[in-house]
């Protein structure tokens, strides 16, 4: 129990060491960590909303639309799916009561249609269900029914996908490593520390940036525009510009899926601020196609459901890049590009909560937390070595390095560091010394018992090992618990309490058992004074 090799006191001291340096970067300051040379490693904590201040936004994602979206991308597939095979003949595609449903003029074209059909369909995970049922009414009229598994599953992606989009928007604005976390089944939460105006990063958050070119219908009556209504094969929307409303063709030309660029930039003539965007290979030859096609005609380019200008094709545009003007000042147009390049938004986002934290707030919650650890610490060292003498003294050692490591880890596992996490750091340095507790009792009551000095070493260190063990699970049962189902600070608090069971144990019955079997080994005492 007590035989340590060479290899086994070589190896756990370097590994010790190697934490110890890694825990160095924590604490130095950033400026001086990017001085260093780029081969030194340089894994620091980085400190939460609560400590460095910041700001902190919930938004909730308004899910209800996503059934009508799936309703009309996939009569968009199923037209497209159906005249692959001139054979096939079908009237036109109706959306009614959340149902999509068409008719194949020639009956004995249905099972051709039903071939076509079967492609667009997915199955769901491993439920063994479709995303969508498919029907045939009176013979000819087909029926699409998408199932509420296949609404969940489109749900459940267009968060995630949205998740994403958000931290790569705010990657997009220079902040310092933020937090994007999804919350139960339609909410995300947003930590920007060292952001004190989110202001703008709400505006930036707000926009589904929904990117479509469309045909200005203009056959349109003015008098009907005013009343609302469309002609056949059109819709209605808003126009930025001066107020009002316009008629465009349903069919969309180009989407913002055919996307690779977006930038701020300006108009050669006007010098106004405006957006450039380049399109993909096949966005490209699509642009290409419909400015040759339809040349002397007005194009309305349409963000968020709002048309933001509507040029007239003068010539084709072959390059695959087109402007967006719109009276933008320089940071509106910022702000789109940025929206636009980092993807659109499935739902759309709102903010139901937000919070703002001073970084003297954050200052004076550090100052505490190391005001309480120092306390904690000091008060720990002198209890264990007027207790235990020697033992303490390993003891002691066995806490502050069990302290470093922590650190470590969660700079090299890029960590955060919360106000309950240095709550889980004080709780841990008390806890780290129980196990040292139990294992100096025991060789207390084994020496009582008129055991040698190393028989009571060694017996101590094996029994109260296997308490030690037992507690540290329950613990880390609890622990475990509190990172799956907590969220925000719950979360911060567990993983360094997790961080902490697992040094601690090391440190305790590792580490000190390593220092006491050296020390035994070099001096052979009679006697302990334990």
């Amino acid at each position: 129990m007590l035989d340590f090799p060479r290899w086994k006191v070589l190896s756990i001291t370097i590994g010790i060491a190697l934490m110890v340096l890694l825990a160095v970067p924590s604490f130095v300051p950033k400026s001086v960590r990017e001085t260093w040379p780029s081969w030194v490693p340089k894994p620091a904590i980085n400190l939460g909303l609560d400590l460095a201040g910041g700001s902190y936004l919930l938004l909730e994602g308004d899910t209800k639309d996503v059934a009508q979206s799936r309703l009309e991308g996939m009569r968009d597939q199923v037209r497209a799916a159906m005249r692959q095979d001139p054979k096939v003949d079908i009237g036109d595609i109706s959306v009614q009561g959340g149902k999509l449903s068409f008719m194949v003029r020639d009956p004995s074209k249905v099972d051709a249609a039903r071939e076509k059909l079967l492609p667009l369909t997915n199955g769901v995970a491993t439920t063994g269900q479709r995303d969508w049922d498919i029907a045939v009414v009176d013979s000819t009229r087909f029926v699409l029914t998408p199932t509420q598994v296949g609404i969940n599953a489109t749900v459940e992606e267009a968060m995630n996908d949205a998740r994403e989009v958000v931290e790569r928007r705010i990657n997009a604005l220079g902040t310092v490593e933020p937090t994007v976390v999804r919350e139960g089944s339609n909410r995300i939460v947003v930590q920007v520390p060292g952001l004190n105006d989110p202001t703008a990063l709400k505006q930036l958050l707000g926009k589904t940036a929904k990117l479509e070119f469309r045909l200005v219908d203009t056959t349109a009556n003015p008098q009907d525009l005013a009343k609302g209504i469309a002609p056949a094969g059109s819709i209605i929307l808003p126009y930025a510009e001066g107020g009002g409303t316009i008629a465009l063709q349903r069919e969309v030309m180009i989407t913002g899926d055919m996307l690779v660029n977006a930038s701020q930039s300006y108009d050669p003539q006007t010098g106004a601020p405006g957006v450039t965007l380049q399109l993909n290979g096949a966005g490209s030859k699509r642009f290409a196609r419909v400015t040759q096609e339809n040349s002397g005609k007005p194009f309305a380019i349409i963000v968020d459901n709002v048309v933001i200008s509507a040029p007239r094709i003068n010539e084709p545009i072959l390059g695959g890049s087109a402007v967006i003007n719109g009276g933008f000042t320089v940071q509106s147009a910022n702000e789109l590009a940025i929206a636009l390049r980092s993807g659109k938004l499935k739902v759309p986002l709102k903010v139901v909560s937000e919070n703002t934290v001073s970084p003297e707030l954050g200052n004076d919650s550090i100052r505490a937390g190391i005001t309480a650890s120092v306390i904690a610490v000091v008060a720990v060292i002198a209890f264990m070595i007027l207790t235990y003498g020697r033992f303490g003294i390993y003891a002691t050692i066995a806490v502050i390095i069990n302290v470093l490591v922590i650190l470590a880890m969660m700079g090299l596992l890029n960590a955060t560091l919360t106000l309950p996490g240095i709550a889980g750091f004080v709780l841990t340095i008390g806890t780290a010394v129980d196990a040292n507790v139990l294992i100096n009792e025991r060789i207390r009551e084994e020496r009582r018992r008129g055991r040698s000095v190393t028989q009571s070493v060694e017996l101590g260190y094996k029994e109260a090992s296997r308490t030690i063990f037992e507690a540290n699970v329950t613990h880390a049962i609890a622990g475990f618990i509190m990172l799956i189902l907590g969220s925000g600070p719950i979360r911060g608090f567990a993983v360094v309490l997790l961080f902490g069971i697992a040094t601690s144990v090391f440190t305790a019955v590792v580490f000190t058992r390593m220092l006491v079997s050296i020390w035994l080994r070099r001096n052979r005492p009679s006697e302990i004074h334990i």
